[in-house]
């Protein structure tokens, strides 16, 4: 007699843009297919890929539509809408966390809730001083400053709280690995996120410029690329938008390009054309785990990466690039001279993007469910 097969539900904390979180829900939709996925929020038009799949929302997708694009300034709303959702028809829950849908309740005996987590919530744990410096509202930053010491101890008390009642905890990098342990006292196995190797096709023939992705935001970054491009008088592309554009246009020398309007992205063609002609790509932050290094590898171009964060279980020093110790404009510079200085092969690199690949990230997340 065959086996019954468990239900499942997928769980994200919201679907408002497409990035690598959700990413990793396309991937566990591919994984477990007919799961449907519950979400806090959801605006369909931002992201098409999720067309054709079974999206449910809590109620706060009942808010007035300026509210609902407002979601992120009320965390404690989503805790309450994750934790009022039922799910007692489903044997396993899967929870892609970054912030709040980790908080959904077991509600029957045997339920099992896996939690693929992108890291505990930066601006309760591990960056609360950088959040609070610039917490990226702009306008409103002053308003986000003043509430945070209100809010955040409560908060992380309910963070910490749905933490425990967690089954399995899936880390997506070293690091993150690491947060767990150190914020929520639980074991976690690392599972990288999946990363569309097949999206690029490295050129032989590499192009002299290097090429800076991400939102331009102070956390990210950006400005050091900009600074150290500017320094060498280094051919730069920079791909993004976000509140630091303004100052980091006014800061770029002349060989330093912008891609993208004030408030405009990159499309995925123009930036995986550039990362597939690059000769390298510079990435300053301290991430979780930095899917735009894998993307570069596997584009055949190598990564001056920050030796912090993710970027540690990615780069090789001197095989797929070249890390950095200090984030500072000079260091930067010096990693990239050195980067200069050594030969690396396009093919070897798309090799070694292959260990983060879809297929990978779907047999990996098939054996935990299996252990079950």
């Amino acid at each position: 007699m065959a086996a019954v097969r468990p239900k499942i539900a997928i769980v994200a904390d919201w679907l408002t843009n497409m990035a690598g979180a959700e990413n990793v829900v396309l991937a566990l939709a591919e994984a477990f297919p007919g799961a449907p996925i519950y979400t806090s929020t959801y605006i369909p038009e931002n992201v098409p890929a999720f067309k054709n799949y079974d999206v449910r929302t809590t109620y706060l997708q009942n808010l007035p539509k300026p509210l609902r694009k407002l979601h992120k300034f009320f965390p404690m709303l989503r805790v309450n809408a994750f934790r009022a959702l039922d799910l007692s028809d489903f044997d396993i829950i899967i929870s892609s966390s970054s912030a709040e849908a980790k908080q959904v309740r077991k509600t029957r005996a045997g339920q099992v809730h896996i939690c693929y987590c992108h890291t505990p919530i930066r601006y309760y744990w591990s960056h609360y001083d950088e959040y609070k410096k610039d917490p990226g509202f702009g306008r409103l930053n002053w308003l986000v400053r003043l509430m945070m010491p209100l809010m955040v101890p409560g908060l992380k008390r309910a963070d910490y709280e749905a933490a425990q009642h967690i089954d399995v905890f899936i880390a997506n990098s070293t690091e993150v690995q690491k947060r767990i342990t150190r914020y929520y006292g639980q074991p976690s196995t690392v599972v990288h996120p999946p990363v569309d190797i097949d999206r690029f096709a490295p050129s032989k023939e590499r192009a002299d410029y290097y090429v800076a992705i991400g939102r331009q935001v102070p956390y990210k970054r950006i400005d050091l690329a900009v600074a150290a491009a500017t320094k060498l008088s280094l051919p730069l592309r920079v791909y993004g938008s976000g509140s630091e554009h303004d100052r980091l246009v006014a800061m770029a020398g002349p060989t330093v390009e912008f891609f993208t309007e004030r408030f405009g992205n990159a499309s995925d063609k123009a930036v995986a054309e550039a990362l597939n002609q690059a000769k390298g790509v510079i990435f300053p932050a301290e991430e979780d785990f930095g899917i735009v290094q894998v993307e570069a590898m596997a584009a055949g171009a190598p990564v001056v990466a920050y030796a912090k964060g993710g970027s540690l279980d990615i780069v090789q020093d001197g095989e797929s690039g070249v890390l950095f110790d200090e984030q500072t404009a000079n260091a930067v510079a010096a990693a990239i001279e050195r980067l200069d200085s050594i030969s690396f092969s396009p093919a070897l690199l798309r090799r070694k993007a292959k260990r983060f690949s879809k297929e990978l990230f779907i047999m990996k997340l098939h054996k935990i469910v299996l252990s079950l």
